[in-house]
């Protein structure tokens, strides 16, 4: 019972770690309607940042977040206005060309820069255990799970309470009617991809202390963070929360209880049979 109840505890923290990444990613499609293929490799850019400012400036990565988010802000928002915005009337396959190029620019350009070599941040916090009971938590999932939690109020609020949350709502609703409400369409795009790139900045300052940084990082976060958000529901921010827990529980179970080497299998078999049932997600489309 004690090894289930850590596996449980673990697999919902891991759903944390998800959830940052994958928040971004529904956000953008939720308002933009393009699916970035290039998301994983900010999130890999993002790392780099947070251990350069680790290892040069002496940053902690929970302090390097801050301004890795902004600098990332700034790049999705420089994607959008320059890749996406010109192709926002071509077709969707189009659309996806341009993001997977983006992609494997980045991915190449890391590679030339840094080489293929691992690279991590060497700090304490985040990666000590911390004991309750029988069991033994990690404290940067810890940090990381309340930091997701913090991120999915926050955008809840945002979304609802104020005049750009709602601006972001109606343009994801039908763009053309919000146009013609007075809303700068092109501008609440920029702000959307900017923001759901921020996302991947402040998991980059999270993940850091756990996990190395390498050209080709953000591939295996982002594929799990596509699985969420079609699983939750494209566009949908609850479903990309729910999504996440759902995978991160089963991802942790099927490690331990069948083959680390087959976890994958599982939760793409749980996916897909959610997608059988419901094709639209749990919680179907939308940013609502």
């Amino acid at each position: 019972m004690d090894i289930f109840l850590q596996l449980l505890i673990n697999g919902i923290l891991l759903g944390g770690v998800y959830a940052i990444i994958s928040l971004g990613l529904t956000l953008i499609f939720g308002v933009v309607r393009v699916v970035n293929f290039a998301h994983g490799e900010f999130l890999m850019v993002g790392m780099y940042l947070i251990y350069l400012m680790a290892h040069y400036l002496g940053l902690h990565p929970y302090v390097a977040l801050v301004p890795a988010a902004i600098i990332l802000f700034a790049l999705g928002a420089f994607m959008q206005k320059v890749v996406i915005e010109p192709l926002l009337d071509a077709s969707e396959e189009i659309q996806i060309f341009a993001t997977v190029g983006v992609s494997i620019m980045l991915m190449n350009l890391a590679l030339v820069i840094f080489g293929a070599d691992v690279f991590r941040a060497h700090v304490t916090l985040g990666t000590t255990s911390l004991t309750v009971g029988p069991l033994s938590l990690l404290t940067g999932q810890i940090f990381t799970f309340v930091v997701a939690v913090a991120l999915a109020i926050f955008l809840h609020l945002f979304m609802h309470r104020t005049y750009l949350g709602r601006a972001l709502r109606a343009v994801a609703q039908h763009r053309y009617a919000a146009q013609l409400m007075g809303i700068n369409v092109r501008a609440v795009y920029i702000f959307a991809f900017g923001l759901g790139t921020a996302f991947v900045g402040i998991a980059a300052g999270l993940l850091a202390p756990q996990y190395p940084v390498f050209p080709t990082v953000g591939s295996y976060f982002v594929l799990t963070a596509f699985v969420i958000v079609v699983l939750g529901g494209m566009g949908n921010l609850y479903g990309a929360m729910a999504g996440s827990l759902i995978i991160g529980v089963v991802d942790t179970m099927a490690g331990y209880y069948i083959s680390p080497d087959l976890k994958e299998v599982v939760y793409f078999g749980v996916f897909l049979l959610i997608l059988i049932l419901r094709p639209s997600g749990l919680f179907g489309l939308g940013t609502d």
